[in-house]
């Protein structure tokens, strides 16, 4: 089964909560009215799109609907399609590792799937002829480094690891040496998944980006946010509370396969401008690929 595939599979549960929700508006309502658009708004609100979201996706097809003179249910349809792929057209979902050695600092609260994540996209880079280090600077949990240690050893990646309490500033600082000295193209460092609303995690992210900046000024650099596509609009308030500690550059929605929830992938990229890099669609270490925002209307929506 290709990528594409597994996405729509993945994305059942969502695809059917969204299309229901729509579907039941469009068969009760024959006339393009203002009733209309305050049903199909309440729809993508109880689809997990979010109020701010919803308003705007309603406003805009309001405006769509006026200026194109449309007046049948499935015109409506077409153009709702067209401004959520809009929405998500307008984030750029490529990853920068153009810069040698490039660092991806992974970022998350504990139980998201984060370092599991790390390691899915460590593979996903090996199998491309890269070659990937991984830095154990979840230092606070020895679980952490243990679980980083396997997926190191399953995708045949170098790691860098201290013991458990070390300071992960120190650990990144030989993750940056290291990877600098042995011609390493992608570095990805793990961090602590302490809850978001600590003061301490933000100054702890500060110090790590500040050890990278000066040891590899010239890298490409991305700060992933994973979370997890079954909390909904949480995920969202997870994404903006991060965002005020660390300068995200893009998103990893984990469980999007276990989940109705996957409309909230609309409501990042409109409500916090972070665009999804990463989807995962099942266990497996191949079913964590890098986003593509024409996929995922299509499959949302096919």
């Amino acid at each position: 089964m290709g990528f594409f595939d597994k996405l729509k599979q993945g994305l059942t549960k969502t695809r059917e909560g969204i299309a229901e929700q729509i579907n039941n508006v469009f068969s009760t309502f024959v006339a393009v009215d203002e009733d209309l658009f305050e049903e199909l708004e309440e729809a993508l609100i109880m689809a997990d799109i979010g109020v701010e979201t919803s308003t705007y996706i309603i406003e805009q097809l309001r405006y769509r609907v006026k200026h194109k003179f449309i007046n049948d249910a499935n015109g409506v349809r077409a153009e709702l399609v067209d401004v959520i792929s809009d929405i998500l057209d307008g984030q750029n979902c490529d990853m920068d590792l153009s810069k040698k050695p490039a660092v991806i600092l992974v970022i998350g609260v504990n139980g998201v799937g984060k370092t599991t994540s790390i390691g899915k996209i460590a593979s996903h880079y090996k199998s491309m002829g890269m070659r990937v280090m991984l830095a154990a600077a979840d230092t606070f949990r020895a679980a952490a480094i243990d679980q980083l240690d396997v997926w190191a050893q399953r995708s045949g990646c170098e790691i860098i690891k201290h013991e458990e309490n070390s300071d992960p500033a120190a650990v990144v600082f030989d993750a940056c040496h290291a990877a600098k000295a042995r011609g390493v193209d992608v570095l990805i460092c793990d961090t602590a998944g302490r809850l978001h609303n600590k003061k301490n995690l933000m100054a702890e992210l500060e110090k790590i980006n500040r050890v990278i900046s000066r040891e590899l000024p010239d890298s490409s650099r991305e700060t992933l946010l994973v979370l997890d596509a079954t909390t909904g609009q949480n995920a969202v308030s997870q994404a903006k509370l991060f965002g005020e500690a660390a300068d995200i550059s893009g998103i990893v929605l984990t469980k999007l396969d276990g989940t109705a929830k996957g409309g909230i992938v609309i409501a990042l990229a409109k409500e916090q401008n972070l665009p999804v890099k990463f989807v995962g669609v099942g266990e497996g270490v191949d079913d964590l690929q890098e986003f593509n925002s024409h996929d995922f209307a299509k499959a949302l929506f096919d």
